[in-house]
């Protein structure tokens, strides 16, 4: 049997199986999930075959609109602005390294619950376990709020054998060249040294360690994509800062930074705000920490976004900046090329060659 909602014309009306809605169940162990793509509401005192319950069109626009919209609020937004605060009223007290280590873990946290925040202020059918909302905010490293804790586990993949040797190799990877590579080179050459050693803590910690997070939840059937996917195999800017290197922060920044610019001040201009808040970020854990080199994590991101510009332009697709082995070339020179821009000398020695010898890498 289907249900008409009262006062509505039948042509208006829609299967709530066909929508993308969740019903929530009581059941003895707490409140949980039901996908409604799955499984249709109840007509209650109905048996189970009566078939699914039919829901006017206008009320799924509406919870739509609520589950797709933007929505801020004080408790969303304040970690993300006392954090910070409180690691530079403490940035006297620490040293370089470690200053750096607090802010970047600030920053994280306050966009890690404001992305989880504004999930639950804009999702009013929708119920969040709480086990994989703290897995969520404590050990996942992307900021897929809606991925993780919404979406359908028959959806995911498990991972296969190869990723996980790829993941464990790249760790490894890491590893050798921090506390062995970095220590042979470090008496002659103190900032190739360093700069080995911050290579290798970046594969240890992002291309390793969170991409065997990521495969642990994957196994576990919970939508969890790696933050780093194989940026050098990137033929354009546009594929390597949008959908491969640190895809953590690009969702984030697509969400709340380009999308609103982007009505305001077009496709160029929203792009090249990312690119200077991105830069001004990096001038918070890498210039400040190293009290030198203002200006040149900034200065790199803004050629990042000029780049991706002129790839856009019609010489640059003309010149196939944008895609094969033109693109490929363009994107690794305009990325790497300016790389000490974005991690000036200062930085490498008054803050990572401290921190290698704390961990016993020097």
């Amino acid at each position: 049997m289907q249900r008409e909602t009262p006062g509505n014309d039948p042509s208006a009306r829609v299967p709530i199986a066909q929508a993308p809605l969740v019903q929530l169940r009581r059941a003895n162990h707490g409140t949980h999930a039901i996908d409604l793509r799955r499984e249709p509401i109840e007509a209650r005192g109905q048996a189970r075959d009566a078939g699914p319950v039919w829901r006017d069109r206008r009320d799924l626009e509406r919870m739509s609109a609520i589950e797709t919209g933007a929505r801020f609020s004080p408790s969303g937004v304040l970690p993300l602005l006392t954090l910070p605060a409180l690691a530079l009223l403490l940035r006297s007290r620490m040293s370089g390294w470690g200053f750096m280590s607090a802010m970047a873990l600030a920053l994280y946290a306050g966009c890690k619950w404001l992305t989880y925040w504004e999930l639950r202020t804009r999702t009013v059918a929708i119920a969040i376990n709480r086990r994989r909302a703290f897995g969520y905010l404590f050990a996942c490293p992307g900021m897929a709020a809606k991925a993780f804790l919404c979406e359908s586990g028959a959806e995911v993949g498990k991972p296969s054998s190869t990723e996980w040797i790829a993941a464990g190799l790249k760790t490894l990877l890491g590893a050798t060249l921090t506390w062995f590579v970095a220590r042979i080179a470090l008496p002659d050459y103190p900032l190739v040294a360093g700069w080995l050693g911050m290579i290798g803590l970046i594969f240890v910690l992002h291309f390793g360690t969170f991409h065997l997070l990521s495969l642990g939840w994957r196994r576990l059937r919970v939508n969890a994509m790696p933050v780093m996917r194989n940026p050098l195999r990137s033929t354009s800017l546009a594929e390597f800062w949008g959908r491969r290197w640190n895809t953590a922060f690009h969702e984030l920044a697509a969400r709340f930074t380009f999308r609103p610019l982007r009505r305001v001040v077009g496709l160029t201009g929203a792009s090249l705000l990312v690119f200077l808040v991105s830069g001004l970020i990096h001038e918070l854990v890498i210039s400040l920490p190293a009290h030198g080199g203002y200006g040149l994590p900034t200065g790199y991101f803004l050629l990042q976004g000029l780049g991706l510009a002129a790839e856009r332009t019609p010489r640059g697709r003309r010149l196939g900046l944008g895609h094969g082995w033109r693109g490929w070339m363009f994107t690794m020179l305009v990325t790497s090329a300016p790389a000490f821009w974005l991690f000036p000398p200062p930085f490498i020695l008054r803050v990572i060659l401290p921190m290698l010898a704390v961990i016993g890498a020097s």
